[in-house]
This record gives structure tokens, sequence and C-alpha cells, in this order.
């Protein structure tokens, strides 16, 4: 029953305009005049069909619960080695590793512009011995092992390579997934090492390699969650990363790869911020526009090829310093979000990592937050149970066609690997996200977007809470064990395996069994590093203004 001429007061609304987070607009009332000339058919289809709006599996979380998968790592590799055991304990599935910043950027632990940095926002590698370490009593054949890195990905998929050699596991039943998304570290992170067109030459190397010898890992994690984390719109989010996979499969097909040989193995990680709406709409938009880009740009006829499958992780900057424990609130939310948009694992921040890596308290309540979305909700009982929704198709829709629009605009640019290239060294992505984060600062600072706790509802005395502090200590035992390795190690072998991999860099021989060598012969990680730097080069970032 509705109401004839409502008066001016119930017309009244709290805002002049309603937005998304990432500014898209938000009507008063969505209905079936909202999606004109929609086909429910054509565009969701069923959960495990073409175009897989509705999911990549027939049954979902009906068959299997998304992978629990708490990103840990700190200190040196014992620390964390305690950290992933305990969690492991608590009912956590999957391992996903953190690296410090030397070892995501190539320097030894005892490199001087390492000091100060080892084992603090990661745990530090150096060698085949850390390695082991760090997986010490874990069956690698039985866990699923997600390592956060890029522009070292193929050295640390041949530490977990060569670990799971000694304990005796047939590689070919290794499961998990090495980031390896070397283009989003020139457009968010920093965390890059060579040129863009060896790095690229890298990540295929790893794609081949692992289709004949690590059949079921997963090759690339396709990462829209820092590009987001840079202070992206949800749409720049899908477009970008969508984009660097364009360039990805392009570069594997110039390299002489198989479409369907390489594409199963691929995967995506993308944030899970604060809105839910908007968040649930972008996995979906997502998955339906990769599944026709496959399908039409690339030809791809394995259905494998054709699935988003994703991992996500709730925004770490969204998290406050302020009122701390609000965190619990949005971290929840956000993995609500992440679970209704159909992810294949996830990780939940944890209430201090505004201020410090988690403690474990605190690492426990995260996980727990996924383990009650997974068993005391209900969420989990049906699939894609906001398909439908006037409201979440056509913000489906429209981040879709705005995300298509950003990625005609990447084409045009021309360029190798379909104009991302192009785009990322003309610094037009970086310009765009720029642009983006600064209006949304800009929003919370005039008091239109509020954040709890920082710019309304303020706190009049701040509670403070523990956090997890880093032994400074660490990084002299981490030095003294290096320096004891190179001592007693084969250093003709080491020279030897280093020499073959600098040959290689020269040729367009696949790297990764030369890189495998140097780890079974234990040089380390700056060693390697070093020796495609030797051949390769330095990237030098071009200033944005």
């Amino acid at each position: 029953m509705t109401k004839n001429n409502p008066s001016s007061a119930e017309l009244a609304e709290r805002k002049r305009r309603f937005t998304t987070i990432s500014g898209l607009p938000v009507e008063r009332l969505y209905t079936a005049e909202s999606l004109p000339g929609w086909d429910a058919e054509e565009a969701l289809g069923y959960p495990g069909e073409f175009p897989y709006t509705r999911g990549i599996y027939p049954t979902m979380y009906r068959g299997r619960l998304w992978t629990t998968r708490q990103y840990a790592g700190f200190g040196a590799a014992a620390e964390s080695n305690r950290r992933y055991r305990y969690l492991l304990s608590q009912g956590q599935i999957g391992l996903s590793v953190a690296f410090d910043l030397p070892t995501q950027i190539g320097l030894d632990s005892d490199a001087p512009l390492a000091h100060g940095e080892v084992g603090k926002v990661g745990v530090a590698i150096d060698s085949l011995e850390d390695m082991e370490t760090l997986f010490e009593g874990i069956p690698l054949e039985k866990v699923s092992t997600s390592m956060t890195i890029n522009a070292t990905a193929a050295i640390l998929l041949c530490l977990y390579a060569a670990v799971a050699k000694k304990q005796g596991a047939d590689l070919r039943k290794l499961s998990g997934t090495v980031q390896n998304d070397i283009l989003k570290e020139y457009i968010a992170r920093g965390t890059y090492i060579y040129p863009l067109r060896p790095a690229m030459r890298i990540v295929t190397d790893i794609f081949a390699w692992c289709h004949s010898e690590l059949p079921k890992w997963n090759t690339i994690s396709i990462s829209g969650y820092h590009i987001r984390e840079a202070g992206s719109t949800a749409v720049q989010e899908v477009a970008f990363t969508l984009g660097n996979a364009i360039a990805y499969v392009q570069a594997a097909l110039e390299a002489g790869l198989n479409v369907d040989e390489f594409a199963p193995q691929l995967s995506f990680f993308f944030n899970a911020h604060n809105d839910l709406l908007e968040e649930i709409a972008k996995y979906r938009a997502a998955r339906r526009l990769w599944a026709h880009i496959m399908r039409e740009r690339f030809g791809a006829r394995d259905p494998r090829s054709l699935l988003l499958r994703f991992h996500a992780q709730t925004a770490g900057s969204s998290l406050t310093a302020q009122q701390p424990e609000n965190n619990i609130v949005r971290v929840a939310i956000q993995a609500l979000a992440a679970v209704l948009g159909g992810c294949q694992s996830l990780h939940t921040n944890s209430l201090d990592e505004a201020l410090a890596l988690p403690t474990e308290d605190s690492a426990l309540i995260a996980l727990r937050t996924q383990q009650i979305i997974a068993h005391e909700t209900g969420v989990a009982n049906t699939i894609d149970p906001v398909a439908g929704s006037y409201a979440i198709e056509r913000l489906t829709n429209e981040i879709e066609f705005r995300a298509r629009t950003y990625l005609e605009k990447i084409d045009a640019m021309g360029g190798p690997f379909g104009g991302m290239l192009r785009a990322i060294e003309s610094s037009f992505v970086q310009s765009e996200i720029q642009k983006a984060a600064y209006e949304y600062q800009q929003a919370v600072e005039r008091g239109e977007q509020i954040v709890v706790g920082v710019n309304e509802f303020v706190a009049e005395e701040e509670k403070a809470i523990p956090t997890l502090r880093i032994d400074p200590e660490l990084e002299r035992t981490q030095v003294e064990r290096l320096r004891a390795l190179r001592a007693r190690r084969d250093s003709s072998q080491v020279k030897a395996a280093l020499a073959e991999l600098e040959r290689r860099a020269a040729t367009s021989e696949n790297l990764v069994p030369a890189i495998l060598a140097a780890v079974e012969a234990y040089a380390t990680v700056g060693e390697i590093s070093d020796a495609l730097r030797r051949v390769f080069g330095e990237y030098q970032e071009s200033v944005v203004i």
C-alpha cells in the first residue's frame, strides 16, 4: 500500500546526494525499471556456468567453504613457524606468507639498505636454510600455501619447491599460489627490481615451468588489493586488475604458450572494503567481465580458463588507530561482502593492524570472525543470495560498464601486452588512482565521508591495546646466521649456479630451472637477484605530477 501526496517532511533526506564509497550514485529506490532490457538468463546464468556472475562452481559453499587463509609472517623463520602452527591448530586451512621488505626487493639481511627492516613487516628469508625452518613440521603436500611475493617470486617459489623436495613431497601434488603480479608493483606498491619487460619475462617463465612441474599451483594472483589500498575506486580496482591480467595473458601467448595451458592456473586477489553492496557487486562484475574477456578476446576453450577465482583480504587502509576495537566490526562487514560476493579464500585483518603487526590474540579474533560467518550466519547455505536484487544488479552492471570503459581507453594506448605497459609507463594508471585517493581524503576532511572515531564519534580518551614488537636483536642474529651459512656452503657450487643463471638471463631460456639449482646450492635471495640485476638492470620510476 502506497501513500499519495507525501509531505515535504517525509521527502526530506539526510544528504543532498547519496553515493557509494567510490562515488557511484545511489538512487533512493531501485525497481525493475532500474534494469531496462535486463535479461536474467544472459546476465546471471547459473552458478558454475557462463558468465559465472553467480559463482564459479555449481555448489559453491554448499560443497566446500572458502579457504581461511590468514596472512602472517614476522621476525625470523622460527617465530613465523610457531605462528603458522598455532593458526593451523585453531582451524585455519591454508597458509599465507608475508615476507619482509628486504626479501621482497631481493636484498639479503646484511645488505646496507636492509638495515632496520629485517623481519619488520614479514618474515626474513635469505636462503633455503631459512625456508626449511619456516615450514618445519608442516607437510607441504597437505597444506595449501599462498606467498605474497612479486619481484622475487621465482626465487621464493623455488625455495618452497626445494623444501618440498627435501620433505619427499611430490611436486605435482603441491597446491598454493605465488602472487607473482609484478605490474601492480609499478602501479601501487613499489617493490619492483627490474625494468618492465624482463620482469614480465620472469612471470611467463613461472607460468611455463609450473605447467610442467607444479600443475596444481596457481602461478599468479593478479592483485587489485594493493591498487585499492593505494586509493583507487572499486571501478578502478576491477579495471586495472583486469588490465594487468590481459597483459599477462598476452605476454604468455607471445612467449609461445597456449591459452588453455596456463589460464586455468590464473587467480586473482581483491580488496574487501566497507561499502557492502558496492563490494558484492564489484566481485560479480569482475567475474562476468573476465569470462567474456577470456572467451571473446583470447578464444579460450577450456571452461576453467574463464573462471575468475579470487582471494579476498579485508581493507587494511580502512582500519583506524583510533578506537581500534571498531576495526573488528569493519572487518566482519568486509568479510561478509567477500563471502556474499563468492570468494574462494579469505584473509581477515586484525583489530590492531593500524598500529603494528597483529598479536596472537588479535589474529585469533580475526580467524574466529571468518568461522562465525561460515558456521553461524547462514549466508553460506545458499548460492549468491543477493542475485535479483534490483540494487545489486544495477551496481553490478554499472561497475562492469565503467570498468570496460577504462579497459577500452587502455587498449587505445597501444604498445605491447594490450596497452597496459604503456598506461603504466605514461603514469596514466597511477594518476587516476592518485586523483581518486585525493578526492576521498577531501571528502573525509570535509566531513562528507564519516569515519567513525576519526572525524565523527571521537573518543575523548583513547584506550591503549597490546601490540606486537619485533625484538631489535632479531636482525643481528639473522645476519649472523646468514654469514655462517656463507662460510660453510660450497662456494664453487654457488658461483657455478649463479654463472649459469646469468648465462640464461642473456638468452630466452626459461630462468626457473637455473634459479632452482641456485637455491638448492644455498645461494641467497640477494645473490640470485644481483645475478639478474647484472643482466637486466634496475627499474627507474618516473615521477607523477
